[in-house]
């Protein structure tokens, strides 16, 4: 696929990274010569020098024949007049806008094919204080991804000594849960002092300390099966209330009222360095947010704030290294979880299973909304795992058996590649342009019933996919995904 980017910042940078992984010829347009020629020294991928929202430049970058835009500069409204000029003069397919406004969010008539060309619009800091929100909601999880409408949800936790399904095998994990619809789809493992690898999922591979498991559970559910994986036996939930933010940026600010928004059961006190900036937070913030001036890697602060009686310190500042230590300063004096914004790879990689809880890094993110677009066949929802290097999918088997390799076969006969497992079939689930979106009693009564009809399965050998089951699969290598998608693909006839 030819796909052309607009801006090269962090977002930019990260997106152009992860599509090359797949084999998409990337050009990507900025006005800053040096940040490009750095570009393309370090990844294969061509830069064009120029304004976006010129008619010339984008025709130099190829927009005529480009199957895809993505306007990701740090201005909306450069990326909004770049996507309707894309639309217009060049009719580039698909255009996807990175939107950082609240109100024009909330305007969906503007960010349409009939407002400003916009195919699909993106917004990096509500993609991260989604992420953050649900680290919030379940406290013993690293990473928390929802699919299939919400039916089901993808968490990675820490397996913790002495937890009840820590010390059994894979196959013995589900038979001591209390629900049923679970399964252990990856195992992580630290072998020395060596990276962490994916361990063989046999049934007989036993669940050991310090492993990170990735298992996909029925949502309702979830909070139960990660304290049967990192809460020790008679151990009382611990949830989160008292919450300390180092940095009161867009995403600080909106993770702030967010939290203060959905309940009173939350503590909130943000850190920033500017005072102009804390003055704006005290104006918009509600009243029983704290803001306080000051820097989180003053320990002295961080005492006299005490950080030891915090249940989640989240670094959000634009300092990868500030991030880090604070972060490692608030667990040192006590905090309970820590949470660091990483915006390089290198540092994430470098900080995972330390002190730091959760190294996240912004593409991580915001990665999945713009790979189901990218991807072929019937992608609903692709989550970037482990920094990028591993993916779960969920894409909607379609055909019958006389034109998909998938539909009206067992699952244990279907030719995946190694290691790549389907771990729940969704079934039942209503099309997205099937629901009755006129707002009345009967539109809720509808939902309702398709709620009713909804079936979580998890899958044997022996189960036979159907015609528009939605199927989760975990990919512990995202260049596995083409053998995935083909095997999904519909054909005209299939023999």
């Amino acid at each position: 696929m030819k796909i052309l980017i607009l801006g090269a910042g962090r977002v930019g940078e990260s997106v152009a990274e992860s599509l090359l992984s797949e084999k998409n010829d990337i050009t990507v347009v900025d006005t800053d010569g040096v940040r490009l020629r750095d570009l393309e020294g370090r990844f294969d991928l061509r830069g064009v020098v120029g304004n976006g929202i010129s008619p010339e430049v984008l025709a130099e970058a190829g927009a005529a024949d480009t199957d895809m835009l993505i306007a990701c500069t740090s201005q909306d409204e450069t990326n909004l007049t770049a996507c309707k000029i894309a639309q217009v003069l060049f009719n580039i397919p698909t255009r996807i806008v990175r939107v950082r406004s609240v109100a024009l969010k909330s305007h969906a008539e503007l960010l349409s094919d009939t407002g400003f060309g916009v195919t699909h619009a993106f917004c990096p800091e509500e993609a991260l204080m989604g992420y953050i929100g649900k680290l919030v909601t379940f406290p013993e999880a690293l990473q928390v991804r929802e699919f299939a409408q919400g039916h089901v949800a993808l968490a990675s936790v820490r397996a913790r000594g002495g937890a009840p399904v820590v010390g059994l095998s894979v196959a013995d994990v589900r038979q001591n849960l209390p629900h049923g619809a679970v399964r252990v789809v990856g195992v992580y493992r630290r072998f020395h002092h060596e990276a962490d690898r994916l361990v063989p999922m046999e049934g007989s591979t036993r669940i050991e300390p310090g492993d990170e498991v990735f298992v996909l559970s029925d949502k309702d559910y979830l909070g139960d099966v990660l304290a049967a994986f990192n809460r020790q036996v008679g151990e009382q939930a611990q949830p989160v209330r008292r919450v300390m933010v180092a940095g009161g940026g867009r995403v600080g600010m909106r993770l702030a009222r967010a939290l203060t928004k959905e309940s009173r059961r939350f503590q909130v006190k943000i850190i920033e360095k500017d005072e102009d900036r804390c003055v704006y937070l005290a104006s918009r913030l509600p009243s029983d947010v704290l803001v306080l001036k000051g820097d989180a890697t003053d320990e002295t602060l961080m005492e006299n704030e005490n950080v030891e009686d915090v249940d989640l310190f989240v670094a959000i500042t634009d300092d990868d290294e500030d991030n880090i230590m604070s972060c490692l300063l608030a667990k040192k004096l006590g905090a309970t979880r820590v949470l660091a914004l990483i915006n390089r790879r290198t540092y994430a990689d470098l900080m995972h299973g330390t002190q730091i809880d959760i190294a996240l890094s912004p593409a991580q993110a915001t990665l999945g909304e713009l790979l189901a677009y990218v991807r072929q066949g019937d992608v609903q929802a692709v989550h970037s795992l482990r920094r990028g290097v591993a993916e779960a999918i969920e894409i909607v088997a379609r055909g019958d058996a006389k034109t998909s390799r998938a539909v009206g076969r067992r699952v244990g006969s279907l030719r995946l590649p190694r290691d790549v497992h389907i771990g729940m079939i969704v079934r039942g689930l209503p099309e997205p342009d099937a629901r009755n979106t006129n707002g009345s009693e009967a539109a809720e009564r509808d939902e309702e019933e398709s709620e009713d009809l909804v079936e979580v399965i998890v899958p044997t050998s022996g189960t036979i996919l159907q015609s528009n089951d939605h199927v989760i699969l975990f990919l512990p290598n995202k260049r596995l995904v083409h053998e995935v998608e083909a095997l999904f693909r519909v054909g005209v006839t299939f023999f």
